[in-house]
């Protein structure tokens, strides 16, 4: 079975990427020692250069070993893009000079609070995400994936995470947060931008 490393710890996002992979045989695994290895400031201005940076810093710690970073967040038309590359985060009152990640029930509750004055019409957004490859210090490949939906104002459903309760999407009428993990990596932005991954990398092994 082929393994790919991935930067994170977060279970949420290991599931949505075992979900993609698992079909092909391929087994996803969170970068060893993870947890003790100093994070870097997500300090880029876009999905992209963040998504490069945390690839390219994280992958010196697993020489000659392909590791990939993601870069996500939600992009609301009607608040001008935000919360964006501060989806992690929302929930300060400066996001931006933020180090650490609030907690998803607080940035939830700021962006149910934002859309009360938007007209339910009007709530429309998306997931994006951002999917970088490097080995040791390089970048190999980008990746993007992207799902478009609408939000609501009350969450709906008990699985996801981050702002998968209030992400509706109306080719399946649900929330990202009422999907299986299988279900999920077929729609979500995520699993797009794996899927766009993965078919590189078949190519290239």
């Amino acid at each position: 079975m082929i393994r790919v490393l991935i930067a994170t710890s977060n279970p949420g996002k290991l599931r949505d990427f075992a979900g993609a992979a698992s079909p092909l045989g391929i087994a996803i695994e969170s970068l060893p020692n993870f947890a003790s290895i100093p994070t870097p400031a997500e300090d880029g201005l876009t999905f992209e250069a963040n998504a490069r940076k945390k690839a390219e810093y994280y992958s010196k710690h697993a020489p000659e070993e392909i590791v990939l970073a993601d870069d996500s967040g939600l992009e609301v038309d009607a608040l001008g893009g935000a919360p964006g590359v501060h989806s992690a985060r929302y929930a300060a009152d400066q996001p931006h000079l933020v180090g650490n990640n609030t907690d998803d029930q607080a940035n939830n509750a700021r962006l149910i609070r934002e859309l009360r004055k938007i007209p339910r019409e009007k709530r429309t957004g998306r997931f994006v995400c951002v999917i970088a490859a490097a080995r040791d210090g390089q970048t190999l490949s980008v990746h993007r994936g992207q799902a478009e939906g609408m939000l609501l104002d009350s969450p709906r459903g008990s699985n996801g995470f981050g702002y998968d309760p209030l992400f509706f999407f109306p080719p399946i009428q649900k929330t990202f947060a009422q999907l299986t993990p299988e279900e999920k990596a077929k729609h979500s932005h995520r699993g797009a931008a794996f899927r766009h991954f993965l078919d590189w990398y078949l190519t290239k092994n």
